[in-house]
């Protein structure tokens, strides 16, 4: 959770949103079905094991958590280690290595512009990792959207992030997309750098320039702006507990308490206290309306769209081959249509569609393949 002068609850993270509205009074609760105490879980919710086929109220299915996984095998401790990495903040995790932004530069151009857009601006529905002078929009913040015109907070890397190594960490395990793990780490902190250099950050008063060269030292050097905006303070070995106490009082986070033991207690309906006097309008309110408000409830009736292909002729044919399928240049006779559909009446309408001896496509018309070929059916039929 972000927190401004302690005081300004800004942004809810992803455990808080979990326990937002409800969180269960967990003094002496007894929430499992053998009423036994149960520890709240980091988040300030409850844990509910299974017990007699069931998890709370709900019913598990028991066979599927000792059925044998069929695929797959159990990773080489080689395997788990390169995936079982960590950066910490405090360092740990964290290679050698160097890079300048002008060689991220380079690197951010052939692998990370196509998403992420030029210098960190986003689009294309990834995210902007830099909108300028990290220090100053760090104040934004504080930004709250009273009118629909507002600025609202800014929150890129350079101003929300609290700690530098988590970018390292993120950009060496995930990107780029989806070649992840490719980059060598001096390639890492070349983009680093680059990324620092787009926030128009500084280390030790130092202002990261395309030139500057930053390595594993200087990197731990870096002060972000909002290291201190977030609470419970989720760092070192503390930080599990740091965050269970927390979400542990609703009043932290805006939720209500309740009593496990009694689920009755809990509001379903009817909760809030009303605090509006309601009025109503005098002899039943506005009833001259024009025209008359109407409960019909008939469905409306339904045209007759069928395509009338006599129509259809005398909108688009009928001038140039006459009111009734007889003026030339058209084949007056059934004597003259007969080598023509001798072929098949397919090349017929192929023809037609096409356009044939100085007859445009469908003779110059917008029907449908269909429906044209409903015309010539009716030219030919109309022969004499």
């Amino acid at each position: 959770m972000l927190k401004i002068n302690k005081k300004l609850l800004i942004s809810i993270s992803a455990a808080a949103v979990l326990s937002l509205g409800l969180s269960a009074c967990m003094e002496n609760a007894s929430p499992t079905n053998s009423d036994a105490a149960v520890k709240a879980s980091i988040d300030g919710g409850v844990s509910y094991p299974v017990e007699n086929g069931k998890t709370s109220s709900y019913d598990v299915n028991t066979n599927a958590h000792g059925a044998d996984v069929k695929y797959g095998r159990t990773p080489t401790k080689a395997e788990y280690d390169a995936w079982n990495t960590d950066i910490m903040p405090d360092g740990t995790g964290l290679p050698e290595g160097h890079g300048t932004a002008d060689e991220g530069s380079d690197i951010y151009d052939a692998k990370c512009t196509m998403c992420h857009g030029d210098f960190g601006s986003g689009g294309g529905g990834y995210p902007s990792l830099a909108k300028g002078n990290a220090y100053d929009l760090h104040k934004t913040l504080t930004n709250q959207r009273i009118k629909p015109n507002d600025d609202g907070p800014v929150r890129v890397f350079g101003s929300y992030w609290p700690h530098v190594t988590t970018l390292f960490w993120y950009i060496k395990d995930a990107m780029p997309h989806p070649m992840t793990g490719s980059l060598t780490d001096d390639e890492v902190y070349s983009l680093v750098a680059f990324i620092l250099n787009a926030n128009e950050m500084k280390i030790d008063g130092v202002e990261v320039d395309d030139d500057y060269v930053l390595n594993r030292k200087k990197l731990l050097d870096v002060k972000m702006p909002n290291r201190n905006g977030f609470e419970p303070n989720i760092d070192g070995p503390n930080g599990p507990e740091n965050v269970r106490k927390f979400y542990a009082n609703p009043k932290n986070f805006g939720g209500q308490t309740y009593d496990v033991k009694n689920p009755a207690s809990r509001c379903m309906k009817n909760c809030q206290e009303p605090t509006a006097k309601v009025v109503y309008i005098k002899n039943g309110g506005i009833h001259d309306f024009h025209p008359p408000l109407s409960n019909v409830k008939d469905l409306p009736k339904v045209k007759n769209t069928a395509f009338n292909a006599k129509k259809a002729y005398t909108a688009n044919c009928a001038m140039c081959h006459g009111a009734e399928g007889m003026g030339a240049p058209v084949l007056g006779s059934k004597a003259d249509w007969a080598p023509y559909i001798a072929k098949g009446m397919n090349d017929v309408y192929k023809n037609g569609i096409k356009g044939i001896n100085g007859m445009p496509p469908k003779g110059g018309s917008s029907l449908s393949d269909a429906d044209f070929k409903l015309v010539v059916d009716y030219i030919v039929n109309q022969s004499k």
